[in-house]
């Protein structure tokens, strides 16, 4: 069973630490694309020990980030992990209540925004290894607007309206049985103030 169409909201400095493990991002990463998995099957994708993802899935257990996935097949002593929901989210209005408390949500985001970077980085360095269609299909882009807080937060819903409307899509053709040519598709947008 898919987790369900919500979004993680993190709000508690805890589970925002204990989410803000490197190798837990990876492992939670992973686990979201495969929908579910072991500890031995995500071992083998972050090159990690099993009993180090194992005790990394753990403690995403205990705050709610993932859960066991009953009704599995195979070796009753392997347990089988999926994500409780659909995305993770943190906000800075979370936050902004203390020092410590803002200085660890600036960490870990900077931990995510070095990960997704690497990402993109990693498919720019294996992508000749793609077909013509996939090289075309891919994109990157910046823009650059004038807005008001409440403008950036309004398009910033409307963006997670449309990621959410398309990755319902695609589930559903997998779930029936639509499965070619289908890749799993990073999309990350950011939207953010600066001054020149």
């Amino acid at each position: 069973m898919a987790p369900t169409e919500k979004t993680h909201r993190v709000k508690d400095l805890d589970t925002l630490k204990a989410l803000g493990h490197p190798l837990r991002i990876q492992l939670y990463r992973a686990l979201h694309v495969a929908g579910t998995a072991t500890a031995s099957q995500l071992a083998e994708q972050v090159d990690e020990a099993v009993s180090l993802v194992s005790y990394h899935l753990r403690k995403l257990a205990a705050h709610g980030i993932i859960e066991e996935a009953e009704g599995r097949g195979g070796d009753a002593r392997e347990r089988w992990w999926r994500p409780t929901a659909t995305g993770i989210a943190t906000r800075e209005e979370d936050f902004s209540d203390g020092p410590e408390r803002a200085a660890v949500h600036t960490a870990v985001s900077r931990v995510f925004a070095r990960q997704r970077g690497e990402l993109y980085q990693s498919y720019l360095d294996t992508k000749s290894a793609w077909s013509d269609d996939w090289r075309h299909a891919a994109f990157s882009s910046e823009h650059w607007l004038a807005l008001t807080a409440a403008e950036l937060d309004e398009m910033g819903e409307e963006l997670n309206a449309l990621v959410r409307s398309w990755r319902r899509r695609g589930e559903a053709a997998r779930e029936a049985g639509d499965t070619e040519g289908r890749e799993n598709v990073a999309v990350h947008t950011y939207g953010f103030p600066f001054r020149t």
